[in-house]
């Protein structure tokens, strides 16, 4: 598994194309239109579902003192707004079954 690429996007596109029968035009329309609106529902509300696959969210992290590892040195880490993806139950146990 560690040797084999992940698909490209124009893969995804002709997979989306022929499955559904579209154009590759119309396939690359839908997968941006996907990103546009994940993008702009986890700006606006500060989470987006991807049905079966998992959320993504905002989450705000605190201002900590941290180290730098050359010189041991302690600085100040600044709070900061992340993006986190939440993995879906069912889409981790299909890739990865629970142990019994």
């Amino acid at each position: 598994m560690a040797g084999k690429k992940p698909l490209t996007k124009a893969q995804i596109v002709s997979h989306f194309a022929k499955k559904f029968d579209l154009s590759k035009k119309v396939a690359g329309a839908i997968i941006d239109e996907m990103a546009a609106l994940a993008i702009a529902e986890t700006k606006k509300a500060g989470s987006f579902v991807f049905p079966g696959i998992g959320k993504s969210v905002l989450v705000k992290r605190k201002a900590r003192v941290g180290r730098n590892p050359a010189t041991g040195e302690k600085i100040n880490i600044p709070a900061k707004t992340v993006v986190k993806i939440r993995v879906a139950k069912a889409f981790k146990d299909a890739v990865i079954p629970p142990k019994k």
